[in-house]
């Protein structure tokens, strides 16, 4: 669905008097230099908000958010989760603020609907640390983030090889309100029309629901029985639907078949994993969802401790670039997954349960 803006203000006014009201590590580091927002050192408590509940990937971070968090003697308060809407953000905010929170962790699924949110807290010097998505306005100490342009011409790389350069494919985008969903479908049609200008995509918008994505393949491949690639932009929440369509179409064929539909995901879930073994998608992009939890705590404990980070590589194989108007991105590294490396234990997929 699309995340709901309407009401907001009034939810983000009341945060703004509720934080009126409020009372006054071994770095992984970039180069020197300060970045924006920050508290006086001291320690504090963390704030994480998580994104949703009905997200394989979101699911997996969640489980590891205070595992990382004990590990690095982070003040972890006990998580909200916002379900993909910006009001419960807003307003899970709101209450966090009031218990104390001097730093906040969150993923705000529309990008361009926590500005104000933002805004108050830069006011009241909290720092914020967004993870997985980069609010389109507003201060943030850190963005830990995987390049997401990447994903888009990755997957438009990798089926448009296994394809030959001709042919249909269906793209499930995540939901254009997002950042994380406008790069990946940008990043593709640009590769798609620019090197592999034979290739018919069919752009399904979906809002990161797997009902829609599944609704629109059923369509799809009744007009079209001819599709021969499918671009999941998120496997946490695209994988079962698009799997159990197949199943239900006889289309479930093994790599090897002349019937097999090439797919290439986002995510790196253990499920998409274990698809790539049975052989009934063929690739996916793992986003780091332990990383993810490691340094959206980790750069929250370190605003709280008045650290500063500076544009340049980082001590755990990743790069801080500026994004603009000094705002910083840890952009960790997203490797593509197929049959070759899929049993890498270095794979946060495969490490799940041990």
């Amino acid at each position: 669905m699309r995340l709901r803006t309407t009401g907001s203000g009034a939810v983000a006014l009341a945060l703004a008097c509720s934080l009126a009201a409020c009372g006054s590590g071994d770095a992984p580091s970039g180069g020197g230099g300060s970045a924006a927002g920050g508290a006086t050192a001291g320690g504090g408590k963390i704030a994480v908000d998580l994104p949703r509940a009905d997200s394989d990937f979101w699911n997996s971070y969640a489980k590891y958010v205070p595992k990382q968090a004990k590990e690095l003697g982070a003040d972890l308060m006990p998580p909200t989760n916002s379900q993909n809407d910006v009001a419960k953000l807003v307003a899970n905010v709101q209450a966090l603020v009031s218990q104390g929170a001097k730093a906040v962790v969150m993923a705000p699924q529309d990008t361009g609907a926590v500005a104000n949110t933002l805004r108050q807290l830069a006011d009241r010097k909290i720092p914020v640390v967004t993870v997985d998505t980069r609010p389109d306005k507003g201060d943030t100490f850190m963005v830990v983030r995987t390049d997401n342009r990447l994903y888009g011409s990755e997957a438009c790389k990798f089926l448009g090889e296994k394809l030959g350069g001709k042919g249909k494919v269906i793209e499930f985008q995540g939901s254009l309100s997002s950042v994380n969903g406008r790069d990946r479908s940008e990043a593709f049609a640009e590769c798609m029309k620019t090197d592999y200008p034979g290739i018919t995509v069919f752009e399904e918008p979906t809002e990161w629901e797997g009902p829609k994505a599944a609704a629109a393949l059923q369509t799809r491949l009744t007009q079209h029985p001819d599709i021969k690639g499918i671009y999941m932009q998120a496997g946490g929440v695209f994988l079962a639907p698009t799997l159990q369509v197949l199943k239900t179409k006889g289309l479930l064929a093994g790599p090897d078949d002349p019937e097999h539909i090439f797919i290439v995901s986002n995510d790196g879930i253990p499920q998409e994993l274990k698809a790539i073994r049975d052989g009934h998608i063929d690739a996916t992009l793992s986003q780091p969802a332990d990383l993810y939890a490691k340094y959206g705590v980790y750069y929250a404990k370190a605003a709280i401790d008045g650290k500063t980070f500076a544009p340049g590589p980082t001590d755990h194989d990743s790069t801080i670039v500026d994004v603009g108007g000094g705002r910083l991105e840890d952009q960790l590294k997203a490797p593509l997954v197929t049959k070759d490396n899929v049993d890498d234990p270095g794979l946060w997929g495969n490490q799940v349960g041990k």
